[in-house]
């Protein structure tokens, strides 16, 4: 096959862990092909460029159009991923006054509600 629509190849590739995942990200505006918004049945060619934006980006040059499901190590060799480096984040870590004492059930709360963030 010389085609591909862009929400399979999404999931074969293993960019995402299933198709409906996929289509939701390009109907929601977070996927481009070749630097236009592009739809879950856009078609695509070897040499298109994908970039995906979630909470960092990710560019992606398609090198092959796999013709059904494949394991995860060749999937990976479908695409060159041309994604800039994720920022890194410094570690958090939650810190209390020493000989303040044991926390109160509301300093507790926070402390759940700041790690989970």
């Amino acid at each position: 096959m010389e085609r591909h629509r862009l929400d399979h190849w999404l999931k074969l590739v293993c960019v995402f862990k299933h198709r409906t995942d996929a289509t939701e990200a390009c109907k929601g505006g977070h996927v481009r092909v070749n630097g236009a918004r592009a739809k879950p049945s856009t078609p695509l060619r070897e040499g298109d460029i994908v970039e995906i934006t979630s909470d960092h980006t990710r560019r992606l040059v398609v090198i092959g159009l796999p013709e059904h499901t494949i394991s995860k190590e060749v999937a990976r060799t479908m695409y060159r991923d041309e994604s800039p480096p994720r920022p890194v984040a410094p570690p958090r870590i939650a810190t209390r006054e020493r000989g303040t004492g044991r926390p109160t059930k509301r300093e507790r709360r926070d402390m759940e509600e700041w790690r989970r963030k």
